[in-house]
């Protein structure tokens, strides 16, 4: 992982299980497998315990690894550095990608509820009228969330971690998701719908698919035309599943509102409106796991190595099968 990481990662209490399980050197934090010590280490390695920033494990990695049986990734996705190399070695993986989606769908569902009370509108009015009186009930005749819909585009971890949270309000919920049918789709909390009718009834659109060559703008222009005037369109997955020029368009004639925390390109220009448009909100990418919960990822990693370690199969192992389409 990053070598700066694994103090913010791993608190102490993480640590001392980590030792306690297995002989494990903390101050080898390994971002680069030439490095002469990681080489070293790699020769008698059998679990490697990953993080953001760790290099591919390519077969000129593995023939270093003889040794290596299994890679608990303490952190989300694994598709930049669990190779098709490592498949074939049949080397067991396990990810915290579970850990890391909670506060996504955290973040995605208070900026929901948020949206549909018209509250980040309401602020600035309310600032700029510095007391003077107002009927706001008047002047936000639809704020509020009873009986708004909200459409969530992937029935992933995140995705259906939102509809869980979503569930005790009184919202109605659609979900669009090509490998979810009607029925599961209602076990989830939401009736299935194409992705143009979901768009089309939406007050929010929240995007949670996986980035494939697929979803690359699968919010496209047309797609962003469908939503309602004053609908909120909330991107907390990648910045290529929609189509940002076409949704810049869209937000400077004031007609949508968004929230995003992924942008094409990952850090935007300084000379990008969304910095300063007023029916924003940007973040840059913390909706996932930031400051203390960080640790919750670690203790997750730790707790598959104790089950590794007890000859146990991991509880949240990643599939090759699956991994593709992951995110």
């Amino acid at each position: 992982m990053h070598a700066d990481l694994a103090a913010r990662l791993i608190d102490r209490p993480t640590l001392a299980r980590f030792t306690a399980l297995a002989d494990l050197d903390p101050t080898l934090v390994v971002d680069d497998f030439t490095n002469p010590r990681a080489a070293a280490a790699l020769r008698e390695t059998e679990v490697i315990v990953s993080g953001w920033g760790c290099p591919p494990l390519d077969e000129s990695v593995l023939a270093q690894a003889p040794a290596l049986r299994a890679v608990i990734h303490a952190a989300g996705s694994v598709k930049h550095h669990v190779t098709d190399a490592c498949w074939r070695r049949g080397i067991q993986v396990t990810s915290a990608a579970w850990a890391n989606a909670l506060p996504v769908a955290e973040y995605t569902v208070a900026f929901v509820l948020l949206a549909n009370k018209e509250l980040l509108r309401m602020r600035d009015d309310y600032r700029a009228r510095r007391g003077v009186p107002h009927d706001w009930l008047a002047a936000y005749p639809r704020a509020g969330n009873h009986r708004r819909t909200v459409g969530v585009v992937g029935a992933s971890r995140i995705g259906r971690r939102v509809l869980e949270l979503l569930r005790p309000h009184d919202l109605d919920l659609l979900l669009h998701d090509p490998y979810v049918d009607a029925s599961e789709a209602e076990r989830l909390g939401a009736r299935a719908v194409g992705l143009d009718e979901l768009c089309a009834a939406s007050d929010v659109v929240t995007v949670h698919a996986p980035e494939l060559p697929s979803t690359r703008h699968l919010v496209d222009r047309r797609r962003l035309a469908l939503l309602h005037d004053d609908a909120t369109l909330v991107n907390t997955s990648r910045g290529s599943l929609v189509d940002q020029e076409a949704l810049v368009d869209e937000l400077l004639t004031g007609r949508l509102n968004a929230v995003l925390d992924v942008t094409e390109p990952e850090v935007l220009p300084a000379d990008s409106p969304l910095y300063d448009l007023p029916n924003v909100v940007l973040t840059p990418h913390v909706a996932g796991s930031l400051g203390g919960e960080l640790h919750r990822m670690a203790a997750a990693a730790a707790d598959e190595l104790a089950r590794y370690t007890a000859g146990l199969p991991f509880a949240h192992p990643v599939h090759h099968e699956d991994a593709a389409r992951s995110a």
